[in-house]
């Protein structure tokens, strides 16, 4: 199989795939593809740890990546990237270094990895990609604290119906039957996700299944009435 940094320097337009690259020439996409690492890591494999120092920038290519954050020994899921997502931005918008996150993967992950010292010169002679970059980080910090409202005021059978929309909107593909969220994600994803234990999540995603709002189908879920699930959330 060709490994994805070849790839790249052969095609760099697959950086398109990246919204702060979508509009930059084929000659500065062919620079920036130069400078791209790649790494595969398998299923479940850690990729940087919550404390850790880092100056990288990753892009993926496949695969699903998860971050998140260790509350008292549990994980609690922050984001779930996937091909054409980037994360580790934090990195390189603060003199800090520490990881405000944990990153591991959920399932086999191809990831392009951009150093601090060589994406900064980048920054400033195209400011356009960092105020890309800037906008889907604010996007992410107001995310974040929604996700702490979430778990303080929420009860469980609303945050799960949320996180739910939440994920239709970020990997939903349409279909006659309602929106299939395009990810297998377990009942303990979807616990670290809503800080709940999972028998509280398989209990609740059985009810909703009862009310035919979903269907779990080989660890996907088809939301089958995206309207009634969001009354959910009218009643708080």
């Amino acid at each position: 199989m060709m490994h994805w940094r070849l790839l790249l320097k052969m095609n760099p337009q697959l950086l398109r795939d990246f919204p702060f690259f979508e509009h930059l020439d084929d000659e500065y996409l062919a620079e920036i593809a130069k400078l791209c690492s790649e790494r595969t890591y398998i299923k479940g494999e850690s990729i940087f740890f919550e404390g850790e120092e880092g100056e990288e920038l990753y892009l993926v290519i496949s695969g699903v990546v998860q971050i998140y954050q260790d509350n008292h020994s549990r994980d609690v899921i922050l984001s779930i990237f996937r091909e054409g997502d980037f994360f580790g931005e934090m990195a390189l918008l603060q003199n800090e270094r520490a990881r405000s996150a944990s990153a591991r993967t959920i399932e086999k992950s191809t990831l392009c990895i951009l150093k601090k010292r060589d994406f900064i010169p980048l920054l400033k002679s195209n400011p356009e990609i960092l105020i890309g970059i800037l906008e889907t980080a604010l996007d992410r910090l107001r995310d974040a604290n929604k996700l702490i409202t979430d778990l303080t005021v929420i009860d469980v059978r609303t945050r799960i119906a949320r996180v739910l929309l939440r994920l239709t909107e970020q990997h939903g593909v349409p279909s006659d039957e309602g929106v299939l969220i395009d990810l297998k994600l377990t009942h303990q994803h979807l616990a670290d996700m809503t800080g709940t234990a999972r028998e509280t999540v398989t209990k609740s995603l059985l009810g909703l299944q009862d009310e035919q709002l979903i269907r779990i189908d080989q660890r996907k879920i088809l939301v089958c009435n995206i309207d009634r699930l969001r009354n959910i959330l009218d009643v708080i």
